[in-house]
């Protein structure tokens, strides 16, 4: 027999004339597991805020545990038991675990700290769900699955029956995602009932009992996660069957269009370069994996020209690369930066500018000082119907955009020509391409790098997804601290080598024979 610790009724929240979620009725049952499936702006993150108290409902009503839940009203979820997880930590890299765990569950005029007790407190907590932690440990000297740990055990800690993880997989190795599942499922095994958001239908029927898929924000579909498959989930999500993309060996790798030779770069100890040597040839991609802080960044910043190599040489087409990104641009490079929304648009200007943006220095689009705006306007246009770009006209702003809209921009931005016809960029530097997107925005975004592959570029994809890198890698390589492994080819590595690696093992542990 299984009791009801969740129940929201006809949950409605409207933005203006946008109806974010629609009449949405949803169950919880104590020990239990549910997930929670939609595409980027589908109503998760708006319904899992209502939840949490950050938004209020204009309509329907919430029960926790057989009470009804104060609306719009943190204090008043964590009091009744819910806590949240989110995708990005909110840790202080500079204090302990203990500290991160205590901060904020004391009141602010209490005259002295109950260290001692919550010590003991934390200790317990983490003996009852194996969730083994130090205490006095510094956060910011833990793994990235350490500090998940953390996260899951601050939540724990003030008291969570029902936790909500908001794509607890998304920056962690295999071995590190096995851990979390196996903690899951003590979790259940104690009475604990979970809300699991992620975009990994995999992971969603590997650990969950019951599914629940969130599209325009209704209720589409409800199932037990016995006996589906990720067909049916996808077909749930978008309405109709998704075709992954079509995968095929690259060009022989015999020319090469960038070469990095022991390059290193200032940065801190996380984000720097020590030593990189990477040949990047025309067809074919070049898949990087690693956890987000290894030298990801300083890797991508060096190619698309913001960062400069302090020791070592980088060549493009047979010339010393100039760090200049708009020199870059009129070279050949694309790129597509990992964060879409600080780096790869400006929100707050109309699509049409940021569809142009990173060639206004050239004569395409400009006259003297004046931006040829007609012809702005023509190109961002053929952007949107290239690449199927949805969401208000070209003057909206690039904010109003999906995820998956913004992505596609920012893709028509690097691969269409001027002249309206789909150039084939030289390099195309694509830093975690598919990040936070659905299924069918995924396929999309990786189909158009298979085919600027086909079409002669060289491609390097940056990537924490496993799935990604090893579907579109003709070869992969590992970072991590900063440090580049050598290149292999797909067939060389396998999902646990390649999480061994991004551990920081060696980079030829388990690597077939």
């Amino acid at each position: 027999m299984t009791t009801t610790v969740l129940r929201l009724q006809g949950i409605t929240k409207r933005f203006g004339t946008l109806v974010a979620n629609d009449a949405i009725s949803l169950t919880l049952d104590r020990g239990e597991v549910l997930a929670l499936l939609g595409e980027n702006g589908a109503g998760k993150s708006t319904l899992m805020s209502i939840l949490f108290g950050h938004y209020r409902a204009d309509e329907g009503d919430i029960e926790a545990f057989g009470e009804p839940l104060l609306p719009g009203n943190p204090k008043a979820a964590l009091a009744a038991g819910i806590g949240m997880v989110h995708q990005h930590f909110t840790l202080a890299d500079n204090l302990s675990v203990l500290d991160n765990v205590m901060m904020g569950s004391e009141p602010l005029w209490q005259p002295f700290t109950r260290r001692s007790t919550a010590r003991l407190k934390l200790l317990e907590v983490a003996a009852r769900f194996g969730l083994p932690v130090v205490p006095e440990a510094s956060v910011g000297a833990l793994s990235v699955g350490e500090r998940q740990r953390v996260e899951i055990l601050k939540a724990l800690y003030r008291g969570a029956r029902i936790l909500i993880l908001d794509e607890p997989t998304a920056v962690l190795t295999p071995q590190e995602s096995e851990a979390l599942f196996d903690t899951l499922a003590q979790m259940v095994a104690q009475g604990l009932s979970i809300i699991f958001i992620s975009h990994k239908l995999g992971e969603v029927l590997r650990v969950s009992h019951r599914i629940a898929v969130l599209r325009g924000g209704r209720l589409v579909a409800e199932l037990p996660a016995a006996g589906a498959t990720q067909a049916q989930l996808a077909n749930a999500m978008v309405g109709h069957a998704v075709k992954p993309p079509e995968r095929h060996p690259g060009l022989p790798a015999d020319n090469a269009v960038c070469v990095l030779r022991d390059v290193r770069t200032d940065g801190d100890s996380r984000d720097a370069l020590r030593g990189v040597s990477l040949t990047l040839n025309a067809g074919e991609i070049v898949a990087v994996a690693g956890v987000s802080g290894n030298g990801q960044v300083a890797l991508a910043e060096l190619l698309c020209g913001t960062r400069r190599a302090t020791v070592g040489t980088v060549d493009l087409l047979g010339m010393p690369l100039r760090p200049s990104p708009a020199v870059l641009v009129e070279q050949g490079v694309a790129r597509i930066p990992e964060d879409r929304h600080a780096v790869g648009v400006v929100g707050d200007l109309p699509l049409w500018e940021n569809a142009v943006s990173e060639r206004l220095r050239g004569p395409a689009f400009r006259r003297g000082p004046l931006v040829r705006r007609n012809a702005a306007r023509m190109q961002a246009q053929r952007i949107v119907k290239a690449f199927d770009v949805r969401g208000g006209g070209l003057d909206a702003t690039a904010r109003s955009l999906s995820g998956g809209n913004m992505q596609k921009l920012i893709l028509g931005r690097a691969l269409l020509a001027p002249d309206g016809a789909v150039a084939t960029p030289k390099l195309i530097v694509a830093h975690q391409p598919t990040w936070g997107l659905d299924i069918g925005a995924v396929a999309y975004v990786q189909q158009q790098l298979i085919a600027a592959r086909d079409a002669g570029a060289a491609v390097l994809v940056i990537s924490d997804d496993l799935d990604e890198v090893m579907m579109l890698g003709d070869r992969i390589a590992v970072m991590h601290g900063g440090e580049l492994g050598e290149a292999r080819p797909a067939g060389a590595w396998t999902r646990e080598s390649i999480g061994l690696a991004m551990a920081g093992a060696p980079h030829d542990a388990d690597m077939p024979a």
